[in-house]
């Protein structure tokens, strides 16, 4: 009997959250995400695409030595050369919110996605070529960092991999927080792998949230925990959809994952009445 293509996947999510971070493969581990939210898409196809665009990353890679020798600048250009000029890979701002834009396997289609999405094409690549990088948690507006032995650069991969200087990080600010907002300490903190694939199925989860499908929200919310089968907050957000779904045992069961991991404080407190009030109901 052929496996169940949902079950394969998901299993492949539960076993990358038992990796630590640094160990994670952010491609293969947003294409399992992809395979469950689109099980008719062609993973293969996508998966021979991802070998093929880390292929040709170590090959532009050897090809610049100012690059391979630690320019994070000449990095930054010759991912972009490959990634937005040869791939021809690009934000999707006339359809910014379709579904299909979080999806791996439809970028690798279509040539468009969100910024984290193209973000993790470009910490793939980056990974392949040997390069240090990683996300950026940049308010409203994924960025990557290239990192080198003589600096840093960060990368705006949603603009075609433009570099970004502090001008442009004012400008950008400004833009998500309004005209007063200025560059303060920790706009560019980094991000491990994880964070960034947190960040990617949020999208998914927010965009089912704004159209009423709760239980598709949840679903997401469920696959999310197991690769981070840590996170309370997302324990807390199953939590509040099961409730809402009326899915009372399946809420305290959330209710308490919660509660083993925040087991003190003001949210702890919170949780244990609404779990009370919820076990009331059961009697």
């Amino acid at each position: 009997m052929a496996a169940d293509p949902l079950e394969e996947a998901r299993a492949a999510l539960d076993a990358a959250g038992h990796l630590p971070d640094a160990e994670l493969d952010i491609a293969a581990v947003a294409l399992q995400f992809a395979r469950v939210d689109a099980p008719e898409a062609d993973w293969r196809a996508a998966s021979a695409e991802l070998s093929g665009i880390a292929r040709a990353a170590v090959a532009a890679a050897a090809a610049d030595a100012a690059a391979d020798e630690g320019d994070p600048g000449r990095r930054r250009a010759v991912l972009a050369g490959l990634l937005h000029g040869s791939l021809g890979f690009a934000g999707d701002a006339e359809t910014y919110d379709d579904l299909a834009n979080a999806n791996l396997i439809r970028v690798l289609e279509r040539r468009r996605g969100l910024p984290v999405a193209l973000g993790i094409l470009w910490l793939h690549a980056a990974e392949a070529a040997g390069w240090a990088a990683h996300g950026v948690d940049f308010p409203g507006h994924f960025l990557v960092a290239l990192e080198g032995p003589q600096g840093q650069v960060v990368v705006d991969v949603f603009g075609g991999g433009e570099a970004l200087e502090a001008p442009d990080l004012r400008a950008l600010i400004k833009r998500f927080e309004g005209p007063a907002a200025e560059l303060r300490p920790g706009l560019l903190r980094p991000m491990g792998k994880r964070e960034v694939l947190l960040r990617l199925q949020n999208n998914i989860k927010l965009r089912r949230l704004r159209a009423g499908l709760l239980d598709r929200a949840l679903a997401c919310t469920e696959d999310m925990l197991r690769l981070a089968p840590d996170a309370a907050a997302l324990w807390r957000e199953a939590a509040l959809m099961n409730q809402r779904l009326d899915r009372v045992g399946a809420a305290l069961l959330c209710f308490d994952r919660f509660l083993d991991l925040v087991p003190e404080g003001e949210a702890a407190a919170r949780i244990r009445g609404l779990a009370a009030e919820l076990r009331q109901r059961l009697n």
